[in-house]
């Protein structure tokens, strides 16, 4: 009788037992990730440099006020890649090659701000901490289907697990530039800048093949330039036009 009472405890460990795997599979990639991020603020910190651009400054600090934040700044990441990027530690770089492209007459200042507000964007809606739990959950469960799909393809399962990984980590990642492009174009109206200003961007960064790369669409981390266009485009007339038909009331 003792012994049958047992079993239900055995069961439990046994159960523990074959979850241990990815609980520490999970427990790694926390690990790598966070050394990862560490690298990255380290390599971020060491160089780069004040941004030395009076006219962009000023655009940031309309950005600022707009969101009570009046110590937003910018650093200038020195590699010559055209990119923008938010630090998982809360800080905006932009690159020396798009300030350099600026300063040729590419880019506008207008353009550069649009570019800071996306980026404030993915800070804002805690897209860097979303990722780092997804990354780590989504390891885990590579393994568990690896060992799953083992019994029945083995020489596929690997190749599967990948394909299903990168097709939801394109997905997530697609999801959160959409999120920061809208972001962006709320923060800009709201700061009274030029929204259009990221449409803009987009089509010349497009026409750069900047971020261009080969495969399907579905398994890009960013979106299509033309599908991004026009959610912001859409974006544009609505909350432009509603701002219109408030300032008309209240007049």
């Amino acid at each position: 009788m003792e012994i049958y009472r047992a079993r239900p405890h055995i069961h439990g460990m046994a159960t523990l037992l074959k979850l241990l795997p990815l609980v520490l599979i999970f427990g790694y990639a926390l690990a790598v990730w966070r050394g990862s991020r560490w690298r990255l603020e380290k390599e971020l910190s060491s160089n780069s440099t004040p941004l030395d651009d009076a006219e962009v400054a000023e655009k940031i600090k309309r950005l600022g006020a707009a969101v009570d934040l009046p110590a937003l700044s910018a650093r200038i990441y020195e590699i010559e890649p055209i990119n923008g990027l938010a630090s998982p530690d809360g800080r905006i770089f932009i690159t020396r090659g798009l300030l350099n492209w600026r300063r040729s007459g590419l880019f506008t200042s207008d353009e550069i701000a649009a570019v800071i507000a996306h980026e404030l964007g993915h800070i804002a809606l805690g897209h860097h901490q979303r990722r780092m739990a997804v990354w780590a959950a989504q390891n885990a469960a590579r393994v568990a289907i690896i060992m799953l799909l083992a019994r029945f393809v083995p020489i596929l399962g690997v190749f599967i697990a990948n394909l299903l990984g990168g097709l939801f980590t394109a997905q997530m990642s697609q999801a959160d530039e959409f999120e920061a492009d809208a972001y962006a174009t709320a923060l800009l109206i709201r700061a009274g800048l030029d929204p259009s200003a990221q449409l803009r961007i987009l089509r010349k960064l497009e026409r750069m093949g900047t971020g261009a790369a080969a495969g399907p669409a579905w398994l890009m981390s960013h979106p299509a330039t033309d599908k991004r266009v026009r959610r912001i485009e859409d974006l544009i007339e609505k909350w432009t036009g509603d701002a219109a038909e408030a300032r008309t009331d209240s007049a």
